[in-house]
């Protein structure tokens, strides 16, 4: 059985119970036909607009796969090491989708994606779990084993949207074993962005560098300047807090919508993309003490909000990301080695605006394209029928 992955989520508990027969009553055994679009493309037949889509390492994603409704394996953890350990972001794999008239459960049977459609009463649990009592309205917390990081402190950013003033950190402590009933002790910290910076209203990530979990959060530093912070503490020190060890120089158009974070250059270094509200991306090599630029293109789109973007892995390559372009129905695929550049492009029915997410790995990988009109496209990242 899942632990709780903080106190606040112990407090969910019966929540997530009312959200399980919710889904049990409303989760349909067929899958739901799809229509072909154009060749290389099907166009997932889905009775609402969808206004969200979740990927594999969202909290919605992991409560439906956790819930034991569906006949699920490997319901959590990191694919790409094999196994989950401190700062591996949880997963599922599963996708989320819904819009005001419902949702539906996105999974990958021999290739092909399958719906299972879920009621507004299920949507509703789904995006009240998505965000921790005290949390920034409307953000979304990140989730790796005993760790959980979400936004706090409703704050306003220089230009007068929405921020955060905290990124609150809440980590389960070991217990001893014992027949009484006891709470679990959770250790809390609250990190300030530091100087006049606020944190953007986009999810923290989780992730491992040198060997132990670390956070990376997009920050606002004035009116069209931003960047990213790194949120790590000295290692071999259990005593040792929390805090701001590395942040970039002030970037333009912000904020700096983390895109991935993988090894994309091949080099063996973790790396942070991210794209800027005016669609530049930039290759960011994380060190525990710095953040350094690694590259840069223009033509990309963030998506909206704090949509997911996908990162993939081909065959005997590094991963590459899959982006919107800017102002064209399209998605590119942009690989890091050797320098930035565009592997392909492929264009969609309508513009990649509500996400892009990866189902499976390798050559049954099937990525889930959320279009500006309220469909999702599947694509097959290298052909192959969708």
């Amino acid at each position: 059985m899942r632990a709780p992955s903080d106190a606040a989520a112990a407090r969910r508990v019966p929540g997530r119970m009312r959200l399980g027969l919710v889904l049990s009553l409303l989760l349909s055994a067929a899958p739901v036909a799809g229509a072909r679009a154009e060749p290389g493309i099907r166009i997932l037949d889905l009775p609402f607009k969808v206004r969200a889509l979740r990927g594999s390492r969202s909290e919605a994603a992991v409560s439906v796969a956790t819930s034991g409704l569906l006949p699920i394996t490997g319901a959590k953890g990191s694919p790409q090491a094999g196994g989950q350990q401190a700062g591996d972001e949880e997963s599922a794999p599963i996708a989320v989708v819904w819009g005001d008239e419902g949702g539906a459960v996105l999974a990958l049977a021999e290739g092909s994606v399958t719906v299972r459609p879920i009621g507004k009463e299920a949507v509703e649990g789904l995006t009240a779990a998505e965000t921790p009592r005290g949390a920034l309205p409307g953000s979304r917390r990140a989730l790796a084993g005993p760790l959980s990081a979400y936004l706090t402190g409703r704050s306003r950013a220089p230009d007068g949207g929405a921020a955060a003033a905290f990124l609150t950190i809440r980590e389960r402590q070991p217990m001893a074993v014992s027949t009484d009933p006891k709470p679990v002790p959770v250790a809390t910290a609250t990190v300030p962005a530091g100087g006049e910076a606020v944190f953007a209203p986009l999810r923290p990530r989780l992730l491992r560098l040198g060997g132990r979990p670390a956070l990376l959060a997009a920050t606002l530093s004035g009116a069209d300047a931003g960047g990213l912070a790194l949120i790590d503490r000295p290692a071999g020190d259990p005593a040792a807090t929390w805090a701001v060890t590395a942040r970039t120089p002030p970037q333009p158009d912000p904020p700096l919508k983390i895109a991935g974070i993988a090894e994309f250059s091949g080099a063996g270094d973790l790396q942070a993309a991210t794209v800027s509200a005016r669609g530049t991306l930039q290759l960011w090599t994380l060190r525990p003490d710095r953040i350094e630029p690694a590259g840069e293109a223009a033509g990309y789109a963030a998506g909206d909000g704090d949509s997911d973007l996908a990162v993939i892995t081909p065959a005997g390559s590094s991963p590459e990301l899959v982006l919107p372009v800017a102002g064209r129905p399209e998605i590119a695929f942009v690989t890091a080695k050797g320098g930035l550049h565009e592997r392909a492009r492929l264009p969609v029915p309508a513009p990649a605006e509500t996400g892009i997410v990866v189902l499976g790995e390798g050559a049954t990988a099937r990525l889930l394209v959320g279009l500006a009109d309220g469909r999702v496209a599947v694509v097959p990242p290298d052909g192959g029928k969708p």
